[in-house]
């Protein structure tokens, strides 16, 4: 029973051609250092090679807050964009499974039977016949050939947007940690603002007691009274405005972890208190091509592309197929089993593409065109990373300077604000003065909160930048030391 299959084992053993073009990495279009110059802190664009990757530094590690930590252990479960990103990688495996499946032929279970009477009209004796057949067997479907390697470049292009798929969910992964940590630090200074707009209420609450006070005895006048009315009611539409402006920091965090929030044990935390990982190592440009899970998931879509051209350029050449079947037949089900029933067939069947109006070689043309889109991709997505760590180095080698000279402003304002308002009181200057030099100082305030906030987020997305966020941890002895290093902002 075997013997008619003998061929069909034959070229099941032949291995097939390829017709892809040999792949090659794009050169990366960026520099093999960071960009130097004054907003950019030597030692950290050095293009020295770190001795720990950002990439394999835990976020637990990196974010030392234990609430944040437990913000992203949240997210990390229940974020649906997550979830989504999860479930496309399970569908795109079995995408891939319909596609390799497609390099083997389909074997099916077959049993039919046919009773037939023919009328003694069309019989050849002029008497009625009651004839009938019975078969059973085992039929292998259409199955091509793949001399040409269309159907492994399929095959491969499917694999390659697959692995795609799970980069694209690591990609995810990163960015949602990333923006947890930063919607809790926005929401974190949104609490200092107001905490600043309350203070301030109150302070100017009691300047316009003390203005109405004076007016009631003749010493202010009322453009006085009401300048400090216009501060007090400033004061207040702020303090509104972040209130509200917290209540929407909150509804985006838990939108981001997908549950309710947890318990906070310290809600009038500072930004001062964040604590994250400090200095960290940006190695090498082209670390970027290792640790970026976008750079890499582009990759995976331009060598699927690339295996498309092999698999439109097999469509030029012939196609071979097979039709087979084996088993046994007989006039009446008891003859079934008995010798000599055996049947088979095997049909092979070659396609040779004469004309198709150019339909084909469109096919080529947009498989080769869409490689190239692919490369142009991965090129930009290079770019685009290699700006992200760029942006975020610049700011880490300013932000010193610019939280020195915020701190040292504010500490000016406020040596003004309290010299005016005794001079003020003294019956020395106008309260024009005094207001001046409070809307100033507050002025001054919010802006050093904003510079925290700039100083903490420039951190996070640096690590992000950098490829970190994907492991919890950091199996090494040297872990407990690395998170040591975690040091709260000025």
């Amino acid at each position: 029973m075997i013997k008619p299959f003998a061929p069909l084992v034959l070229v099941l053993a032949l291995s097939a051609c390829s017709l892809a073009p040999r792949y090659e990495r794009p050169e990366a279009p960026v520099g093999s250092t960071w960009p130097t110059g004054p907003a950019y802190n030597s030692a950290a664009t050095n293009g020295a090679t770190p001795s720990v990757p950002v990439a394999e530094i835990g976020w637990r590690e990196f974010f030392a807050d234990p609430y944040l930590q437990s913000l992203i252990e949240s997210a990390l479960a229940n974020n649906r964009d997550l979830r989504v990103a999860a479930l496309n990688i399970e569908r795109a495996r079995a995408l891939y499974q319909i596609q390799s499946a497609a390099r083997l032929p389909t074997i099916n279970a077959t049993g039919d039977g046919v009773r037939q009477r023919t009328p003694g009209a069309l019989s050849t004796t002029g008497q009625a016949r009651v004839s009938q057949q019975v078969a059973v067997g085992l039929g292998f479907s259409a199955f091509e050939l793949d001399f040409f390697g269309r159907v492994a470049n399929l095959r491969e292009q499917a694999l390659e947007e697959f692995l795609a798929t799970e980069d694209a969910r690591r990609s995810s992964q990163i960015s949602l940690v990333a923006e947890v940590a930063n919607a809790y630090l926005t929401l974190l200074a949104d609490r200092q603002r107001l905490r600043l707009a309350q203070d301030t209420l109150a302070s100017q609450r009691e300047s316009f007691k003390l203005t109405q006070s004076r007016f009631e005895y003749g010493v202010a006048n009322d453009l006085e009274v009401n300048q400090a009315r216009t501060s007090v009611e400033t004061a207040r539409a702020d303090a509104a405005r972040f209130t509200a402006q917290i209540a929407q920091d909150e509804n985006a965090l838990r939108l981001l972890v997908g549950n309710a929030l947890p318990a906070e044990p310290t809600p009038t935390q500072t930004l001062r208190d964040a604590r994250l990982l400090a200095d960290l190592p940006a190695g090498l440009p082209s670390d970027l091509l290792q640790y970026r899970p976008d750079i890499q998931q582009a990759e995976h879509l331009l060598r699927g592309a690339n295996a498309n051209i092999g698999a439109a350029r097999a469509r030029f050449f012939p196609s071979i197929s097979l039709t087979s079947s084996v088993g046994l037949a007989s006039t009446a089900l008891s003859g079934l089993f008995e010798g000599g029933s055996r049947t088979w067939s095997f049909a092979p069947q070659i396609t040779l593409p004469i004309f198709d109006g150019g339909a084909i070689q469109a096919n080529y043309d947009g498989a080769v065109i869409g490689r190239d889109i692919y490369v142009a991709q991965y090129e930009q997505t290079i770019q685009s990373a290699f700006r992200e760590v760029s942006d975020a180095l610049a700011v880490r080698g300013t932000i010193g300077e610019q939280l020195d000279a915020q701190q040292a402003l504010t500490d000016a304002a406020q040596r003004t604000y309290t010299l005016s308002e005794a001079r003020y009181r003294g019956g020395i200057d106008s309260y024009l003065t005094s207001l001046d030099s409070q809307r100033a100082l507050y002025s001054a305030q919010q802006g050093f909160i904003t510079t925290q906030l700039s100083a903490l987020t420039s951190q996070v997305t640096l690590y992000k930048a950098l490829g970190g966020g994907l492991t919890e941890r950091r199996d090494t002895p040297a872990a407990a030391a690395t998170g040591a290093a975690a040091t709260p902002v000025r």
